[in-house]
């Protein structure tokens, strides 16, 4: 399987099969998700080998993935925590996390205070952040997505009918990434985040938190490989700007 690397001068070489820290990989693109491209071309138990930490969704478009210390996570449509076997996912993000910056919270957050306080310590917004933050949160909005049949919608079509949970006084862990803008259309610009309850029974791709209280932890990247469907996207037109789609996607 040929893998293609993006390196931080934006050199495009063929990756071998070494993966080290400092590296995120990717299965398949957002803006081929975006088109409909839901089928599966990696199996989840592959991805551990590419990271311990990550994020995505599954075959079909079945539910939120989070990877957490090398387990990975399936957040169905009824907003309950799966361990899924032997299943494929069509658009992942995963790697090696080690912390390089720690903070203890001293009063409560909101999302965009969580991202405001990633930015002041990590005020490179060129480079990759994979972020997790433990701890109690007072409230929680998360969604998940149902499975797809054939033939798929746009996923900006999808979200309209997205089952959305909240939660109070919830102990968990959010799983994420900022990334740059130059990743457009590659990824998610900016923050996507999931969330895994302490008991591994609720999660899903978050909307919106106040966290009560807890560390946030931070690992950058410099790195990312791409790995493409062995099918290839031939019938998806990848020059289309789904920047707006996206913003529905993502809120």
């Amino acid at each position: 399987m040929k893998k293609l690397l993006i390196a931080a001068l934006f050199a495009v070489t063929i990756a071998g099969c070494a993966h080290d820290t400092g590296t995120i990989t990717q299965i398949s693109t957002i803006d081929a998700l975006l088109a409909g491209d839901y089928d599966g071309s990696e199996k989840t138990s592959n991805l551990t080998r590419y990271g311990n930490f990550g994020i995505g969704t599954f075959d079909r478009l079945d539910g939120e993935m989070i990877v957490l210390d090398g387990k990975v996570y399936q957040a169905k449509s009824d907003g309950r925590i799966y361990t899924p076997d032997n299943i494929t996912t069509p658009f992942a993000s995963v790697s090696f996390f080690v912390p390089e910056i720690t903070v203890n919270l001293e009063k409560p957050v909101t999302f965009e205070e969580l991202e405001k306080l990633i930015d002041e310590k990590v005020p490179d917004m060129n480079i990759f952040c994979a972020v997790k933050a433990e701890g109690t949160f007072s409230k929680i909005k998360v969604r998940s997505v149902p499975a797809q049949s054939k033939p798929y919608s746009p996923l900006a079509k999808v979200v309209t009918a997205q089952p959305i949970f909240e939660y109070e006084n919830i102990s968990g862990t959010i799983v994420g990434y900022r990334l740059p803008a130059f990743v457009k259309g590659i990824n998610v610009s900016g923050y996507h985040m999931h969330f895994i309850d302490t008991s591994k029974t609720y999660g899903g791709h978050i909307l919106g938190f106040q966290m009560a209280e807890g560390r946030i932890y931070a690992d950058t990247e410099r790195k990312l490989t791409l790995i493409l469907p062995e099918r290839g996207l031939k019938s998806i037109d990848l020059s289309k700007d789904r920047s707006e789609e996206l913003k529905k996607v993502e809120k």
